[in-house]
């Protein structure tokens, strides 16, 4: 049996992450085998999946590297070819199988580490800036604009044409929304004396989704991407009514692993659009994979990225 390193969960450990020696993974005939150069950590997966998860379990969505095996069904790309992939789990470890529809190609000599934090947030942006028509002579307010989600949505949106006002609750991450393409930067949860948008990007959830769908114009719509304060989200009768400059607004959920088909040409599209310089991503620092269980425990400005190569 053929072995490689990975970090698996281990809930005897004080941080529930530990380094082992476990089985190559096998392949199905859609897959291909990648051999992971650079895994980024999602702050979803540490805060609820790895409390959650069996013993034993290799972690990770995110992942970049090249291709050691392609799918034995002739689809995706070739050996050699440089990639970035997202799947439920695996990421974390030296080899990954992934479905060629779940890869996007790189750019020859990008930058691994900076691709493997492509996948989530910026697909989340992307596919949610594409749902909201996000066009030239659109207004989008994208709430929680300094994390993750929200900085790419920031870049995206205005690289699209559209008005991007950039809502954040810390003012010094303004200058540099600004930097990034925002129009407009505003505090919350004070949104009130926002003119009214046509689209919502929402990634805090609680006071601040009813504020901005107070903002929202008649036929507009807010789209929930994440719920980055946990906290509940509470409306008054008067604030669900409508009248004739907000009827027709509405609330629409929203999930990355829906299954929508495209998820390869997207990530393939970010990629182009990272190595190009028209994208950028925030990485604070990148551990190995024997520093990560230690290292995982300090807080991040940023995405931490783990180190296979």
């Amino acid at each position: 049996m053929t072995v490689m390193r990975a970090l698996v969960v281990n809930h005897e450990s004080p941080f529930p992450l530990a380094l082992a020696e476990v089985p190559e993974p096998t392949t199905a005939p859609h897959e291909a085998l990648i051999r992971v150069e650079a895994a980024a950590v999602n702050p979803g997966e540490l805060a609820d999946r790895l409390p959650a998860a069996p013993s034993g379990t290799i972690a990770g969505w995110e992942a970049a590297g090249v291709v050691l095996r392609p799918a034995a069904d002739g689809s995706g790309p070739e050996a050699g070819t440089p990639v970035v992939t997202v799947w439920e789990g695996g990421a974390w470890a030296e080899l990954r199988a992934v479905p060629t529809a779940a890869l996007g190609v790189l750019p020859s000599g990008a930058d691994f580490a900076a691709a493997s934090t492509l996948p989530v947030a910026a697909g989340s942006a992307l596919r949610a800036l594409r749902a909201l028509s996000a066009a030239p002579g659109r207004r989008i307010l994208i709430t929680g604009a300094s994390g993750a989600v929200g900085r790419f949505a920031v870049q995206l949106g205005a690289a699209a044409g559209a008005h991007v006002i950039a809502a954040v609750r810390r003012p010094e991450a303004g200058t540099e929304l600004l930097n990034l393409g925002a129009a407009e930067v505003v505090a919350t949860p004070a949104l009130t004396d926002l003119a009214p948008v046509d689209g919502v990007l929402e990634t805090v959830g609680g006071e601040i989704l009813v504020e901005a769908f107070g903002r929202l114009k008649a036929g507009g719509q807010l789209l929930s991407v994440g719920r980055a304060s946990g906290r509940d989200i509470t409306f008054r009768p008067e604030q669900l009514m409508g009248d004739h400059g907000s009827h027709g607004r509405s609330i629409t959920t929203f999930f990355f692993g829906d299954g929508t088909p495209g998820v390869d040409a997207d990530l393939t599209w970010l990629g182009g659009q990272l190595a190009a310089g028209r994208l950028h991503t925030h990485v604070s620092r990148v551990v190995s994979a024997a520093d990560a269980p230690a290292a995982l425990t300090e807080p991040a400005d940023g995405r931490v990225v783990i180190d296979f190569s």
